[in-house]
């Protein structure tokens, strides 16, 4: 298995990402909020979002760092969500980094895998749209 994270996997249209907070669904889960949206047209299994809050961090080498944080975690743990998300469903999803502190790697990894577990509870009996 390799683990990359292609650019098609990355969400940055506007009008998508405009519409994933819009009619999105969210939970917390310290250090992160996740705000996600099942579809049924299966186009693209997973997209995803990660943003750091300038309030929080002013340095941008700081957010920065923090998001190459975020991005490792996903990137070795996105099978386990991609699997359950294949065929006629395709999320998107945006993950908001929302603690005031650097935590580190390790914690933050095993964060979004809990994440990504209760992401998967939620997105199978949660909303599923027609597009």
């Amino acid at each position: 298995m390799r683990y990359t994270l292609k650019k098609r996997e990355i969400l940055r249209s506007r009008k998508e990402i405009r519409e994933l907070f819009k009619n999105g669904s969210s939970f917390f889960l310290y250090p992160y909020k996740l705000v996600y949206r099942v579809t049924s047209n299966g186009e693209r299994p997973l997209r995803v979002l990660f943003t750091v809050p300038v309030r929080h961090f002013k340095k941008a080498t700081d957010r920065n760092k923090i998001r190459r944080r975020m991005r490792e975690a996903f990137r070795l743990n996105k099978e386990t969500l991609k699997g359950d998300f294949t065929g006629n469903f395709s999320i998107t999803v945006a993950i908001i980094y929302i603690s005031k502190f650097k935590l580190p790697f390790s914690e933050m990894e095993d964060k979004l895998k809990k994440a990504f577990r209760r992401l998967k509870r939620t997105g199978k009996n949660g909303s599923t749209e027609q597009s």
